[in-house]
């Protein structure tokens, strides 16, 4: 039975195959070891042992020089295409790294993506003219799991932690805060909400795996009540957004919600008793450490902060 294992460890070295070809070029093993930059008895070696390896003799030494064997030059016309698709497979991979370096992509949860990534990516954009950068957008789950499989190198994420294999680094703050439309009867209210209040009440709510709705989860915990399940559930933040205005509650981001709040069509309603601010994290991989253009994104993330 034929041993893959074997056959692989048989094939010839391309080296050898090269002095071979060049040999046939020149007519001269010495010629062919300077053209590579070899010492003459190394490349005398490297035929012997490519001669022992295919079972075949391939060049005849003379005094006057070197020539093929019959074998030699069916040999040889094997080795150039092989070093010839040797060739296409390295100026290939450096086309491929050349295009890697020539572009980034990373991902970001839905408030940081609509309300302080482009203030990032411009800033970076103007000091790397050349490189273009392409931005993912999902949930805090759907950026880890992004990062996770390889896609992208570094995200930016709302969520109150990272889990393990990750590392994180705070890069700017925000804060939730609790809206309903001008018709919900807390737009009058005078007194603030309690922890219980708003945990039992009928919020719309960003969908299980988003940063805000984590955060919100999490301060809720912290303060001793668990939040209830949500009468209506959507993926967006402008969805959220919406449905507020049309007289809904819901708790998001203030850079969210500030230019319906400034319009008079949300109204904040106070809170007492819960911690509803956060940070606001770049993420990536333990082992793969941001470097390059993506560990510069992230300086001018953390030095950006929130635009004004």
């Amino acid at each position: 039975m034929p041993n893959p294992y074997r056959d692989r460890m048989s094939r010839p070295d391309l080296v050898a195959l090269d002095l071979l070809v060049r040999v046939a070029e020149t007519g001269s093993l010495g010629a062919a070891a300077r053209a590579l930059g070899m010492a003459q008895p190394n490349a005398s070696r490297a035929i012997q042992r490519l001669e022992r390896q295919l079972g075949l003799a391939l060049v005849v030494r003379t005094p006057s020089g070197s020539r093929l064997t019959t074998e030699g030059e069916v040999v040889v016309s094997w080795a150039r295409e092989a070093l010839e698709a040797t060739d296409r497979i390295v100026l290939g991979a450096r086309s491929l790294a050349a295009q890697r370096a020539a572009q980034l992509t990373v991902s970001a949860s839905l408030t940081i993506a609509e309300h302080l990534a482009p203030a990032w990516l411009a800033r970076f954009a103007a000091t790397h003219p050349d490189l273009h950068v392409s931005l993912r957008v999902g949930n805090s789950v759907q950026v880890l799991a992004a990062l996770r499989s390889g896609e992208v190198p570094l995200g930016f994420v709302e969520s109150p932690g990272v889990p393990a294999g990750f590392a994180a680094s705070v890069v700017a703050t925000d804060a939730l805060v609790v809206v309903v439309g001008r018709t919900h009867p807390w737009a009058r209210r005078r007194t603030p909400l309690g922890a219980a209040e708003l945990a039992a009440a009928e919020l719309v709510l960003r969908e299980e795996g988003s940063g805000t709705r984590d955060t919100l989860a999490r301060a809720l915990g912290d303060a001793g009540v668990e939040l209830g399940p949500a009468r209506l559930e959507l993926a967006s933040t402008a969805a959220v957004t919406a449905a507020a205005v049309a007289g809904g509650a819901a708790v998001l981001s203030e850079l969210a919600v500030a230019a319906e709040v400034a319009a008079g069509r949300l109204v904040v309603v106070e809170v007492d008793g819960l911690d509803l601010r956060r940070r606001l994290r770049a993420v990536w991989l333990r082992e793969r450490r941001p470097d390059g253009a993506a560990a510069e994104l992230v300086r001018v993330a953390r030095a950006v902060g929130r635009p004004g």
